[in-house]
C-alpha cells in the first residue's frame, strides 16, 4: 500500500488529515521538520509520499534516504525550500498548494503596513506601561501616498485592490504586466529603480530565485526616500539583512515590517538552537542582526505568520489531499517546473 508521511503537522491539522488520508493509504502525522534525517525512524524511509511546510528544508542529501519517493506534495506555494534538482534527477514530482493565502498574506502585510506608519505596537506597549505621550505616536495617513508593489501575482494584485481602496497610487513592479490591474486599480507599472525612488511604501509579494537574492541591496536602500516604509511577507532572502539594519540605522528609510527574515529558521527551529554544528557563519551573522532589529521601535516583525487563517489553512490542506488524491490516480495537480 502506498505510504505518505506528513511533517510540519500542527495538532489543529490532524483531524482534517485523518479524516481524508484513512483508508487511502498508509499515512504518518509528525510534528517536526523534515530536517534531520538521523531523527526519523526507519519504517518512514521507504515512503511514496512526504509532504512538509517551509519550516523543513529538504535537501538533496536527506531525499536521498527516501528510496521510493515519487511525490513532495508541499503545504505551501513557495518551493525554495526544496532541492529541485534532486527532484528532477531522480524522477521526484513536486507539487504545491496555490492561491491558498491571497487574501490571507495580502490583508496581512496591508496591516503591518498600517501599524508601522500609525505606531500603533509602540503605542499599544507604551499605553500598557502607562507611558502616555501623543507626540511620540505621530503617523501619516496612506491617502495619496504611494505604494510600489513588487510582485503582482494574485497576493499582489489582491495588495493593490486593497491600497486603491484606500486611495493610494499604485506602482508595480513584474515581469509579467497585467491589464486588469491598470484597468482596476491603476496600477502604474514601472523599473525596478524607479519604483524605490518614488514609493513612500514598499511591500514585497515576489517568490524567491537565484535572480532576485538579495533584491534589497544597499545600492537599493540608497536609492529610496528617506522617509519610506518596507514591508515583506514574502521570503526573507529577497532583503540583504546588514543592508536593512544599516538603511535603518543611517535613516535611509523609515522603517519596516516584517514577517519573514533571512536565516528565519535559526530562530523558530529548535534543531538548530541544540545543534551549532547546523550554524554556519553566515547563519549566525543573519541572526545576530535579525536580534538588533527586534530592538529597534519602528520595526514590526512577525513570526511567518501572515497565510495563518483558518481560511488559508482549510485551503492548503484541501489542496495538498486533492494533489496527493490526483497524483494516485495518475494526475499531477500544481505541479512546480
Amino acid at each position: 500500500m502506498t505510504k505518505a508521511v506528513f511533517f510540519d503537522v500542527e495538532d489543529y491539522e490532524k483531524d482534517f488529515l485523518q479524516k481524508n488520508c484513512n483508508g487511502k493509504y498508509d499515512y504518518y502525522l509528525l510534528p517536526n521538520p523534515l530536517n534531520d534525517i538521523s531523527k526519523l525512524d526507519d519504517d518512514i524511509k521507504d515512503a511514496d509520499i512526504i509532504s512538509c511546510f517551509t519550516t523543513s528544508r529538504v535537501s538533496g542529501d536527506i531525499l536521498k534516504n527516501f528510496s521510493n519517493l515519487k511525490l513532495i506534495a508541499l503545504r505551501s506555494v513557495g518551493f525554495n525550500h526544496i532541492d529541485l534538482d534532486y527532484c528532477k534527477e531522480h524522477n521526484i514530482s513536486v507539487v504545491n498548494t496555490p492561491n491558498y493565502g491571497n487574501k490571507s498574506v495580502a490583508e496581512f502585510a496591508f496591516g503591518l503596513m498600517l501599524d508601522v506608519c500609525r505606531k500603533i505596537t509602540k503605542a499599544c506597549i507604551d499605553f500598557r506601561n502607562m507611558n502616555i505621550n501623543p507626540l511620540e505616536t505621530i503617523g501619516i495617513e496612506l491617502g495619496g501616498k504611494t505604494v510600489g508593489i513588487i510582485g503582482l501575482g494574485a497576493i499582489g494584485a489582491e495588495f493593490a485592490r486593497i491600497s486603491y481602496g484606500f486611495d493610494m497610487n499604485i506602482l508595480g513592479y513584474d515581469i509579467n504586466q497585467r491589464d486588469e490591474l491598470i484597468d482596476k486599480y491603476e496600477v502604474e507599472y514601472t523599473d525596478f529603480d524607479t519604483l524605490l525612488a518614488n514609493s513612500d511604501f514598499i511591500s514585497l509579494h515576489s517568490p524567491l530565485t537565484k535572480d532576485n537574492f538579495h533584491m534589497f541591496s544597499e545600492d537599493s536602500f540608497k536609492k529610496m526616500k528617506p522617509s519610506s516604509i518596507l514591508i515583506n511577507t514574502a521570503r526573507g532572502e529577497l532583503i540583504d539583512t546588514q543592508a536593512l539594519y544599516n538603511a535603518l540605522i543611517n535613516k535611509e528609510i523609515s522603517g519596516a515590517g516584517l514577517d519573514v527574515l533571512e536565516s528565519e529558521e535559526t530562530i523558530s527551529d529548535t534543531d538548530y538552537l541544540s545543534d551549532i554544528s547546523m550554524l554556519n557563519s553566515e547563519k549566525l551573522k543573519d541572526t545576530i542582526l535579525n536580534t538588533r532589529l527586534f530592538q529597534m521601535e519602528n520595526v514590526i516583525i512577525t513570526p511567518h505568520i501572515a497565510y495563518n487563517t483558518k481560511e488559508a489553512i482549510n485551503r492548503i490542506l484541501s489542496t495538498t489531499i486533492e494533489n496527493i488524491n490526483a497524483f494516485l490516480s495518475g494526475k499531477i495537480k500544481n505541479k512546480v517546473d
